[in-house]
């Protein structure tokens, strides 16, 4: 198959993704398409709930989330207000907080390099398509030049699914969790890992975190073990 024929593929299997399941999933094809250490979808919809479809490690995601490095993230900060693609050695990370951010990714199996694609959607949302790898500069840098077209095209392809999950939703309705995220926080409620959630759930450990976070940003959580006691509260899982 060549290189075009591919990518179409990889555009025909997004605009079938009709569940965060199959997005994920396409992020894991993307990653393995184009041989780099990590694919991801991230995006803020409208009533400001964040979403996620990825492959980082869930250490790295609960880190993240523990240390609050979203206050500080350059990548976050860099591309909130630009509509156009960005090296991440554009950024300034001479901060010391996001130098040691960028140390402590390194230390949870991010790569030294990303490519991040900002997205903007008609009412608020704000998403971003991002490539992590591990290589030197100059590599990094042919790498985007080569592959920067398709990989702009595949990030507005991530968006237009993820304005159509949100569009489809009732905006009146309160957030309910969907029978995978129910069972997901409920795996966790009995003590099991991400990791034997996964086996008993019959899905991958990078898919059930897209599930843990989205039940968590659904109930307002601020990680996974509030997420869990607020669904035990409210009677959305019993144990």
């Amino acid at each position: 198959m060549t290189m075009k024929a591919r990518v179409q593929t990889l555009l025909s299997s997004l605009a079938s993704a009709d569940t965060l399941e199959r997005l994920q999933a396409v992020t894991e094809a993307v990653r393995d398409h184009y041989g780099v250490t990590h694919t991801v979808y991230h995006w803020v919809n409208s009533d400001g709930e964040r979403f996620g479809a990825g492959t980082y490690p869930s250490s790295w995601v609960d880190r993240y989330l523990e240390m609050d490095y979203l206050r500080m993230d350059p990548v976050i900060f860099g591309c909130f207000q630009r509509f156009t693609p960005a090296n991440w050695k554009q950024f300034d990370w001479s901060a010391k907080p996001a130098r040691a951010m960028y140390l402590d990714a390194l230390d949870h199996g991010l790569g030294n390099q990303g490519y991040s694609v900002p997205l903007h959607g008609p009412q608020g949302q704000f998403a971003l398509f991002t490539l992590n790898h591990t290589c030197e500069d100059d590599v990094w840098e042919a790498f985007i030049e080569a592959n920067d077209h398709d990989l702009i095209v595949l990030a507005h392809e991530f968006n237009k699914r993820a304005l159509q999950f949100e569009q489809g939703s009732d905006p009146l309705a309160a957030p309910q969790l969907s029978p995978r995220e129910l069972a997901s926080i409920r795996c966790l409620a009995r003590g099991l890992s991400r990791q034997q959630a996964a086996t008993e759930l019959g899905i991958s450990e990078h898919t059930i975190r897209v599930y843990i976070e989205s039940a968590r940003h659904k109930l307002g959580a601020i990680n996974t073990t509030h997420a869990v006691a607020r669904a035990l509260s409210t009677g959305l899982i019993i144990v």
